[in-house]
């Protein structure tokens, strides 16, 4: 019924003069039953707030509509004071609605339900819409092989910023992005902006994406949806963290933590990869960028102490089958990879990576200069499986490392990057990088969002500038909602090793062991908190001699769910988090 009404409606409220339209009411409701009526008396401009308390077995269906100017607001009383849980799931279906402040918290659905869908129906969508300010966590079924997704996008001109999702376990992308069959294909440029997705353990197997836009059936459409400024933090799920399955999208300003997989560009043509971080602090697995398909640009991008190989490499190109179906591996054509910084990367440029009998065709037409690699003098910088062919471009680009033969167009000579207090290598003021690039590759600006020199640009992510910095790598105080207690979900990034070693195993079922290791005696506390920052358990508190210490951690009376591990000695703190699995009930 409404979405027959929306023509109609819209129609009416144009004709309106400025000023005319409703008195706007703030519906304050209690129950599910007052929600449902909230939202049919809705008018635009209209809020209808949430209670505060636990709100279970839910079924929210949002349907109805504002206007441009005039949206209508589902919000929490209080901002994570609503939560939901159970069976509770969101329906946003309508034009110019927005949901801000709630709270999806250990709940479970059927096999095939999302919790937060952006339709009612396959013909009721939502449009010009917001999901904001909210979280899903530990929203799991007890079987992980039980499939749906957390948040499904239709429609189109929706947003999902500021949210903060965390602990998938089960089967199914968290966020996906669906694109509508023709004649209804106009892409739905959509914006998903400054949200954390935080650890996701290892699934073991396909579906698993934190990010996918689109599917293999719809790959040739365009899509144009910006991912922007948000952060991943050990995203595990599977190894495509961003799964690209669409025309015309931008990742941009993205910051990856010790997340195990890539950015991968896995089916369409023409995105653009720019201006992301790719911290890997050391940890297997952990990848940048996976090129497959036509025209794609990966430009000022920063990758630091990746450990991935082969298909989790810094940046790789992948082989193609010859008249490849949709759901295969497109032959790459045209890329542009151009002003990279690579700062010991254990594999950094893989090209054709994935050659096989039917996996044959080499990446054609390549294009890739001005990129700066100070790596290990053990680590390969370029890795070629299977030559490129057609018109191959390598220029400009300044590496260090293993002291291999090089095409023409790498200069072999230390870059002379140095770290600066932010953790980030830049180039020094007598670097060879400075004034080096060919101007034709140049973005205008830098990785830090400075200009570039426009006639003698520099190599790499970074241009030496004194102009004010932009853009820097995200920490969890940068995204999510404003709302939610920044306690040791994670610490704030710094260039020091963690004292804490990864413990094993994790996930784990119901014990691990943990190891940390003191450079002198110190008083130290060991705790676990749980994601929304209680304490759970106390582990040690006791003054310590210096070396290698182990504690067991005993999990059995805990839930499934995210953990954050609290080592702290004398005004220092060091983080890991933990997932608890359970297997054996």
């Amino acid at each position: 019924m409404a979405s027959r009404l929306r023509p109609a409606l819209l129609a009416l409220l144009l004709m309106l003069p400025a000023g005319a339209a409703w008195a706007q009411t703030d519906h304050y409701v209690t129950t599910p039953a007052a929600l449902e009526a909230a939202i049919r008396s809705a008018r635009p401009g209209d809020t209808i707030t949430l209670a505060n308390g636990t709100w279970t077995d839910v079924v929210i269906t949002f349907d109805t509509d504002g206007a441009p100017g005039d949206t209508i607001t589902m919000r929490a009383e209080t901002p994570g004071e609503v939560l939901l849980t159970g069976t509770s799931r969101l329906q946003i279906a309508g034009d110019y609605l927005k949901v801000d402040g709630l709270r999806f918290e250990g709940g479970a659905l059927p096999d095939g339900v999302p919790v937060i869908e952006f339709r009612r129906s396959s013909s009721d969508l939502a449009n010009h819409s917001r999901l904001t300010n909210c979280t899903v966590v530990d929203y799991n079924p007890p079987s992980t092989r039980t499939e749906y997704k957390w948040v499904s996008v239709y429609g189109r001109f929706n947003r999902v910023d500021h949210c903060y999702f965390a602990g998938k376990t089960n089967e199914g992308a968290l966020l996906v992005v669906w694109l509508r069959d023709p004649p209804h294909d106009a892409p739905p440029e959509h914006r998903i902006d400054h949200n954390h997705f935080g650890p996701r353990p290892e699934f073991g197997d396909n579906g698993a994406e934190t990010i996918r836009i689109g599917t293999s059936a719809r790959s040739m459409q365009e899509a144009n949806v910006v991912v922007e400024h948000n952060l991943f933090t050990e995203t595990n799920g599977e190894i495509e963290i961003i799964s690209n399955k669409s025309g015309g999208n931008v990742y941009r300003g993205n910051t990856f933590r010790r997340a195990r997989g890539t950015l991968t560009l896995r089916h369409g043509n023409g995105c653009l990869v720019e201006g992301n971080f790719f911290f890997g602090e050391g940890i297997a697995g952990t990848g940048g960028v996976r090129i497959i398909g036509e025209d794609h640009r990966v430009v000022n991008n920063y990758f630091q102490d990746l450990r991935g190989t082969g298909y989790y490499a810094a940046l790789s190109m992948v082989q193609g089958v010859p008249d490849s179906p949709l759901n295969r591996y497109f032959q790459v054509k045209r890329p542009v990879v151009a002003h990279n910084t690579f700062v010991n990367t254990e594999k950094t440029f893989v090209i054709g990576v994935g050659n096989s009998a039917d996996q044959s065709l080499p990446p054609e037409d390549i294009t890739v200069v001005n990129n700066v690699v100070q790596t290990f003098l053990s680590a390969p910088v370029l890795e070629i499986e299977l030559a490129p062919v057609g018109t191959t471009t390598w220029a400009g680009n300044i590496v260090y490392g293993r002291p291999d033969a090089l095409p023409e167009g790498f200069t072999f000579a230390d870059p002379g990057l140095e770290q600066g207090a932010d953790g980030l290598y830049r180039p020094g003021p007598a670097s060879p990088v400075l004034d080096a690039a060919d101007p034709a590759f140049a973005p205008e600006a830098d990785m830090d969002g400075q200009p570039r020199d426009a006639r003698a640009p520099d190599a790499g992510a970074d241009e030496r500038s004194d102009a004010p910095v932009l853009y820097t790598p995200l920490t969890p105080a940068d995204v999510g909602p404003a709302w939610r207690v920044a306690v040791a979900v994670e610490a704030p990034w710094e260039p020091r090793p963690s004292r804490l070693a990864p413990n094993f195993p994790n996930p784990f079922d119901s014990t691990t062991t943990v190891s940390f290791t003191l450079a002198q005696a110190a008083h130290a506390r060991l705790r676990l908190y749980d994601i929304a920052g209680r304490e759970v358990l106390r582990l040690l508190d006791q003054t310590l001699a210096p070396g290698l210490h182990e504690v067991a951690l005993d999990g059995r009376q805990l839930p499934t769910g995210t953990y954050v591990l609290v080592l702290e000695t004398d005004g220092r703190a060091d983080y890991r988090l933990l997932t608890i699995l359970r297997t054996s009930r």
